[in-house]
């Protein structure tokens, strides 16, 4: 019991007024059995007879109750009123605060749980080995790790494995210096908007996009400017004429609507970034999984002018709970992300860098890759065989060979007959989400996000035969 005596007078009167206060205010609550004697005096380190003059004392006043054999139980007395209005007035909280609660009361896709077949997008692959496989590496990282060692930028060896991959794989040449290891890619855009935006800073977002980038954008005081995207991605030509503070793209695969950014738009946006002396946020999120050909080399490839940071995940590819992306830095950069990452968490766990790197170093990672890669493209193309099958005319698919979801637009559906759809699913089991909540502005057509990574094929084909039976009850309704 938390007790604290003012000091004056002999300490049976301090105990006294002590355990008072308490039950006034109260935090001891009328019924409330009072320690033994013995053992209050023992915890407060006052001798017993202290105790027991205090408990007498409160029992002449009325303030509790001595029951034979059972101890002594807190009164039901009138405790002090509540403060005018119901509450004591506080002061507000920040304008980041403030902001930060408006923007996650948007109206955002929502994770359902407990769906026979959810479409969710976000939910990596499913890879039973993988469980094992991460289990060693943990336990050898335990044992071979240095544990009260842990650099800001994250383990050397993790980084030096991410430059590795990123030259094989991205077409990126950096070194480890370049690599800062956060956790996730929302640490990675909450640091870049740390080091690089004020608040009133325009920042340019493709419409429609990522609703995560936008919140964290948000909160953080930027003025969102919307630029739209097309079959090619965003539309440089549309870009603000006066200079943002920093472009969000999603060039290798456009989220949501899976759009690879062409050759001669990437050469605008970094010539636009040099001409504005503005930054670019290159979010790779999936640039690794891609279906018809090898995967696009990043941005930051071509970036000669170095104004791209560009933010790759581990999360995404292996499994959520993970929780370890990367950036790689500008050099013009590199001591303000280093600041920012230790005043935010001061650096990532140690052990899972350790496993990570050691198995990158040993082949796992792309042995998993892989596989991911393998059955991503089955259950993408039993998802469009299903949609073609069960929706046909009813939808068009927005059909990219790459990533981990795709788009369906519903032919002849304004808003509210695209809610009443996702609802009629919801109680049939099946997890749909509309594309709308990913636009600034209202969208022309209604369609639906559509990931597939958390379902097998058997799944997959049932889904779909259940969302074309959705549709049918729509028509008829």
């Amino acid at each position: 019991m938390y007790l604290e005596l003012d000091g004056h007078g002999p300490l049976y009167e301090q105990l006294t007024r002590a355990l008072k206060v308490s039950i006034l205010d109260g935090r001891i609550v009328a019924g409330t059995q009072l320690p033994p004697t013995r053992e209050l005096a023992q915890e407060l380190e006052l001798s017993r007879t202290t105790v027991l003059a205090a408990y007498e004392q409160l029992r002449a006043e009325g303030f509790i109750d001595g029951r034979v054999g059972s101890g002594s139980f807190v009164s039901h007395l009138q405790t002090r009123p509540a403060p005018p209005h119901g509450r004591m007035a506080i002061a507000p909280p920040s304008r980041y605060a403030q902001r930060a609660r408006a923007v996650r009361n948007w109206d955002i896709p929502r994770m359902h749980r407990g769906l026979r077949y959810n479409l969710q997008y976000g939910y990596p692959v499913i890879n039973p080995a993988l469980n094992n496989a991460w289990g060693r590496e943990l336990v050898r990282a335990a044992a071979y790790t240095r544990l009260n060692v842990n650099e800001v930028a994250g383990v050397g060896a993790l980084r030096q494995q991410t430059c590795d991959y990123l030259a094989r794989r991205r077409g990126v040449q950096v070194q480890p210096d370049d690599i800062l290891i956060v956790t996730g890619t929302q640490q990675a855009i909450n640091l870049t908007a740390r080091v690089l935006v004020n608040e009133g800073d325009s920042v340019v977002l493709e419409e429609p996009h990522y609703f995560l980038a936008h919140q964290a954008l948000a909160a953080h005081g930027a003025e969102l400017v919307a630029v739209r995207t097309d079959e090619q991605g965003l539309v440089c030509d549309e870009l603000p004429a006066q200079s943002p503070r920093l472009v969000y793209v999603t060039p290798s695969h456009h989220f949501p609507t899976g759009a690879v950014l062409s050759m001669q738009r990437r050469v605008e946006l970094l010539h636009y970034a040099q001409q504005h002396q503005c930054w670019i946020l290159e979010d790779d999120y999936d640039g690794e999984f891609r279906y018809d050909a090898h995967p696009l080399a990043a941005m930051r490839s071509l970036d000669e002018q170095d104004r791209v940071i560009y933010v790759g995940t581990f999360s995404k590819v292996l499994f959520g709970g993970l929780r370890l992306a990367y950036i790689v830095m500008p050099a013009a950069l590199r001591t303000d992300f280093l600041n920012a990452k230790y005043l935010s968490d001061m650096a990532c766990p140690v052990i899972e860098q350790a496993a990570l790197a050691h198995f990158m170093e040993d082949g796992g990672f792309e042995r998993h890759l892989r596989l991911a890669r393998k059955e991503l493209k089955a259950r993408r193309d039993v998802l469009v065989a299903g949609l073609k099958e069960h929706a046909g005319d009813r939808v068009d698919i927005t059909d990219t060979p790459a990533g981990m979801h795709l788009v369906a637009w519903l032919r002849g559906y304004d808003a509210p007959r695209c809610e009443a759809l996702i609802a009629y699913a919801h109680e049939h089991g099946l997890g749909l989400y509309p594309m709308a909540p990913l636009y600034r502005h209202a969208p022309e057509r209604q369609g639906l996000l559509l990931g597939y990574c958390a379902l097998s094929v058997t799944e997959l084909r049932e889904a779909m035969q259940l969302f074309g039976q959705c549709l049918d009850h729509m028509e008829r309704a």
